[in-house]
Order: structure tokens, then sequence, then C-alpha cells
């Protein structure tokens, strides 16, 4: 329905409880209920889908196609084509999205950046322009 692309499987987890320390790189998707520091990292070749859920801690660089957060990351967020933030969602760091679904709640400490394709144009000089 709306065209939109099937998400990718959660195939792999990092339990509540678990720490991991260094970086990860994954491809399709993975969710994370436990504590991870260091950068997480789709695979660029495959749609990806990162879930970082309410107990999740996350200190380092965030980067995958859809990303949907309810826990906290300590760090910049790269979400390629959608970033929901779910409401206890809490991001120390800037936001780097193609598209952004944000609830009640959620905090960004940081600057959201949307990822334009193309030479980024602000709005008022275009419509300057076509005056």
């Amino acid at each position: 329905m709306f065209n939109k692309k099937k998400q990718p499987p959660i195939k792999s987890l990092i339990a509540e409880g678990s720490q991991i320390s260094g970086n990860i790189v994954f491809t399709d998707g993975l969710r994370i209920d436990g504590e991870v520091n260091g950068d997480i990292r789709a695979d660029d070749a495959h749609t990806s889908l990162l879930v970082i859920s309410e107990s999740a801690r996350v200190r380092g660089t965030v980067t995958a196609d859809h990303i949907i957060i309810n826990g906290t990351i300590q760090g910049p967020v790269f979400a390629r084509n959608m970033l929901e933030l779910q409401p206890k969602a809490r991001i120390e760091g800037d936001v780097h999205y193609a598209a952004l679904e944000m609830h009640q709640g959620a905090l960004i400490t940081g600057q959201l950046r949307p990822l334009l394709e193309g030479e980024e144009k602000p709005t008022l000089s275009l419509a300057a322009n076509n005056a």
C-alpha cells in the first residue's frame, strides 16, 4: 500500500543485559536491547532496519536506512531513508535524516540536518528567485 518497500527481517539481536564494546556492521535488520559502545553501521549494499529499543543505550555513530529509536544514543545518527523517534527516544548528537517521524516526548540535543539529494537550497532563496 502506498508503494512502501518491504522492511528487511530482523535477523540479529543484542539482548538486554548484553554489553558490546567495538564497532558493528550488519545487513538486513538488527534490534538492540542492550548496550553498545562503538559505531553501528548497516551495509550500504542492502536495505537495512535498525531498532534501538527503550532499554538500549548506544555510544557511537549510528548509520542505517530505516532507524527506529526508543532508547538512548550518544553520538550522531544518519538515517539514509527514514528515522522514527518514539516517545522515549533520547539523542545527544546531530541527527541526519531523509524523512523524519518524531513522537511527542522524544528529545534531541543536537542539530537536525536533512539529507538532500543534489545541492542544498534554502526554501526562502528559491521563493525569492521566483519573484
